[in-house]
């Protein structure tokens, strides 16, 4: 995709509905929290379930290390106040249904047909300071997103 970001890259900001109702812009973010944002391909799918519930049981953690998270995938608001309500997540689930925030980040799709699954942490300042995609590993989107905030926290800042 020609609009890939890259580490170091400021966020593009954008505005989507979240399951709550809200109109959710990355810019609300920006100069207060890091930001998780994920890119998941469809609600209740096995690895979207296990990846939605290990960001929802890891949770606490972020916000202990500053940062939201937030979720987004094609699929309806309907869909997602389902998959919100069944597992029982507590972070901001938006709704992307013409893909225009999915392509603003480059997101690729798999084998051209299932949209893909990319983790960006995004730090205070809006800049991207490290991206992670992989369809088939969507345990490591969490891992990677802890370890990476850690590291971060762990920076002494000048």
């Amino acid at each position: 995709m020609a609009n890939k970001i890259r580490i170091g890259d400021a966020a593009p900001d954008f505005t989507l509905i979240s399951t709550s109702g809200q109109k959710v812009s990355l810019k609300d973010y920006i100069g207060k929290k890091n930001i998780v944002l994920y890119f998941y391909p469809k609600d209740n799918t096995p690895g979207c379930i296990r990846e939605a519930c290990g960001f929802r049981d890891n949770y606490e953690v972020f916000k202990e290390m500053g940062a939201e998270v937030i979720g987004v995938s094609s699929d309806s608001l309907e869909k997602h106040h389902g998959f919100v309500k069944k597992h029982n997540l507590p972070f901001i689930l938006l709704s992307d249904a013409e893909k225009k925030v999915r392509t603003k980040f480059g997101v690729p799709s798999t084998l051209g047909l299932i949209d893909g699954r990319v983790t960006y942490i995004i730090d205070k300042k809006g800049d991207v300071i490290h991206i992670f995609s992989s369809q088939f590993q969507p345990k490591k989107h969490i891992d990677d997103a802890i370890n990476v905030l850690k590291k971060l926290a762990d920076t002494p800042t000048a």
